[in-house]
């Protein structure tokens, strides 16, 4: 053996050395994991051909305060294990679609299992939870292919024939595990005197103001030889008010701030800053007229348009809503033909920590399979060119780009990261609301409406139903041909996305960032995604739920208006 071999053999020891040394529950989940995959690979009437335990630590501290006195003041910490056994082949495993299955979206293989890992490396301890863990996805697995199988023999051919796992490269990372903590010890004190400001406007029913520190440590190992260890510190600071309106419909808005460091979360005269502009539309919604029915032009709001794209257009282009049988597939024969205006590209990069100076909510460094994240170009100028994808491969996209992602318990699934939209055709904002007067007097629509904050929607992507969204604004305001403006309210925004899609005209040159959290399939995780405003020829509202409870009866003790 030369030299040179042998130098490298002794650094590839001390390597994996300090390693598995430098990380006690992960060898402690190496050593299970083994003996699991040893034991019961030749056991059972399917091979278990590929294992995987992913323990997610959670560490979250809660402060909240609502009319200057604590709520809630927290501080929990737990881990969390999923198990991936796949048995039978590569070709054809348990994880198969049965067509006949009933659960979310008609998938069943996704309903939610997690176990609760002990929060200290007793080695045997959490050996028992693997242990059992793994014991009962295995018979589960064992159980679900002999339904696959069978269903293969019963129905008609599926249109899509690609295999239901790939191989993916083996990764090694260690990096920090991390806790959850506040260095500043008077963020109590803090949002008390924050908190107080709602006391001086009673016809505000609730309000907070609540400050999380959040520790996550992902730890993954597989049969693969991907070994990870990965922490994330994430800092929250989110404001909340809520009121009726004389006719009974309930009001509320929030503003959040979102920061990987506390040092980024903002001062305290910005949160005050915050406050009164909440205050201040919260006022204006609770005397704004009613909408009717409506279809005509208007704007998004760079962060409302954030939303919209998300909800709208990315979840239509995660990778398995174009295999499973189910879903309604919106652009699975579309690759390399137009979708969106020719002056749109859309790309989803998880390996973005921030974005202007501003961070994303939506970075990670390794997907739920343990993948490294990558940046996508899912559309470029209007024309798609790729899907988001999980180790689970579709026809023509073979291999994971690193966007397998869940909430402890679930099955991955594809899912977003950071959605970034980009425009060729930009104009700046008083220029936007001129073109969208022009577009008024043009269709002859008396107003437009502009959308300048939505909380979020549903879009139903399933075969079987409307392929429709509906998205939630939070403040409208409807504009004039002669240019004045009001605030309106009571309205959802309502459509199909191909029509949607091929009403924008233009946008304005104002990125922004949404930071929140998405739910779907696999459960909720943290996404972003950044767009600028934009000008739509038409958009169809609804009228929203109303509620029918009076407003209260007496006054609020702290005196004024009800």
């Amino acid at each position: 053996m030369s030299k040179y071999k042998l130098i490298v053999m002794v650094l590839l020891t001390v390597t994996a050395l300090v390693f598995a040394q430098g990380n006690q529950l992960l060898t402690i989940m190496e050593n299970e994991l083994n003996r699991s995959f040893q034991g019961l690979k030749n056991t059972g009437k399917e091979p278990l051909y590929f294992l995987q335990y992913e323990i997610n630590s959670e560490d979250i501290i809660t402060i909240s305060a609502s009319y200057g006195t604590i709520i809630t003041n927290s501080h929990n910490e737990n881990r969390y294990l999923s198990v991936d056994a796949r048995v039978g082949s590569y070709k054809l495993d348990n994880t198969h679609e049965l067509r006949g299955s009933s659960g979310f979206g008609g998938f069943d293989f996704y309903n939610s299992s997690f176990e609760r890992i002990p929060i200290d490396n007793d080695e045997f301890a959490i050996r028992e939870v693997l242990w059992k863990a793994t014991d009962g996805e295995f018979k589960k697995a064992q159980e679900r292919i002999m339904k696959v199988r069978s269903e293969k023999e019963t129905k008609v051919a599926e249109e899509d024939t690609s295999a239901d796992f790939s191989k993916s490269n083996k990764e090694i990372y260690t990096g920090t595990e991390t806790k959850a903590t506040l260095g500043d010890t008077n963020w109590t004190n803090r949002i008390k005197e924050l908190s107080k400001i709602f006391k001086a406007y009673p016809w505000i029913y609730n309000s907070s103001i609540t400050i999380t520190a959040r520790g996550n440590t992902q730890y993954l190992v597989n049969t693969g030889g991907t070994r990870i260890v990965d922490g994330t510190n994430r800092y929250r600071i989110t404001i909340y008010a809520d009121t009726k309106s004389d006719d009974g419909m309930n009001l509320y808005l929030f503003r959040p701030f979102f920061s990987y460091t506390e040092d980024g979360l903002p001062s305290d005269v910005m949160i005050r800053l915050a406050i009164d502009n909440l205050i201040n539309d919260l006022s204006a919604l609770r005397t704004a007229p009613l909408v009717d029915p409506y279809s005509g032009p208007a704007i998004l709001d760079n962060q409302a348009a954030a939303v919209y794209f998300h909800e709208i257009f990315g979840h239509r282009i995660e990778g398995h809503r174009q295999k499973l049988e189910r879903e309604g597939q919106t652009f699975k024969d579309k690759v390399g033909k137009q979708i969106l205006p020719d002056f749109l590209s859309v790309y989803d990069d998880a390996t973005m920590q921030s974005f202007n100076g501003r961070d994303l909510n939506g970075y990670y460094k390794f997907d739920d399979e343990g993948v490294k994240s990558q940046r996508v170009t899912v559309v470029e100028n209007g024309i798609l060119k790729n899907f988001l994808m999980t180790r689970s491969p579709i026809e023509g996209f073979l291999a994971s780009n690193g966007h397998a992602r869940r909430s402890y318990g679930n099955k991955v699934v594809s899912r977003q990261g950071n959605l970034i939209v980009e425009s060729k055709n930009q104009v700046s904002y008083d220029s936007l609301k001129k073109l969208l007067i022009s577009e008024c007097k043009k269709q002859n629509k008396p107003y437009g409406l502009i959308f300048k904050d939505i909380a979020g929607g549903f879009t139903a992507t399933g075969r079987g139903g409307t392929q429709a969204f509906n998205v939630t604004p939070l403040l409208v305001r409807r504009i004039y041909q002669d240019g004045h403006e009001e605030v309106v309210r009571g309205v959802n925004v309502v459509g199909t996305p191909l029509v949607s899609f091929s009403k924008i005209l233009v946008t304005g040159d104002d990125n922004a960032i949404f930071n929140g959290t998405c739910g779907a399939e696999s459960g909720m995780v943290p996404v972003s995604a950044v767009a600028p405003s934009i000008l739509t020829a038409e958009m169809e509202v609804e009228k929203k739920v109303k509620e029918q409870e009076k407003l209260p009866i007496l006054p609020s003790p702290l005196g004024g208006a009800k």
